[in-house]
């Protein structure tokens, strides 16, 4: 990657990134919404009143939609490089 490239790549990444960590954020909210048992909002790990269960699920499930929603912005931020570009982001 050419250094141009390189920068005009690193601000592009980090505003995907950004979105993508939104998009995530409301992408967990709306599911937990449906399948949460008391209320819409992710439960505190330090709230004592929320069992082990409740507070696990929720944070899997949380880790699952990030890894999901990173992975497909990156992807498409790189296959959007690459047609601008001509040439792949490593």
């Amino acid at each position: 990657m050419t250094s141009t490239s390189k920068a005009f790549y690193k601000p592009l990444s980090l505003a995907t990134s950004i979105a993508g960590g939104l998009l995530a954020g409301q992408i967990f909210n709306q599911i937990y919404k449906r399948v949460g048992e008391n209320d819409a909002e992710m439960p505190d790990p330090k709230d004592l009143s929320r069992s082990n269960r409740e507070v696990l699920i929720a944070a899997a499930l949380h880790g699952v939609v990030y890894g999901l929603v990173k992975a497909g912005v990156d992807r498409a931020g790189a296959k959007g490089f690459r047609a601008l570009a001509k040439e792949d982001p490593k």
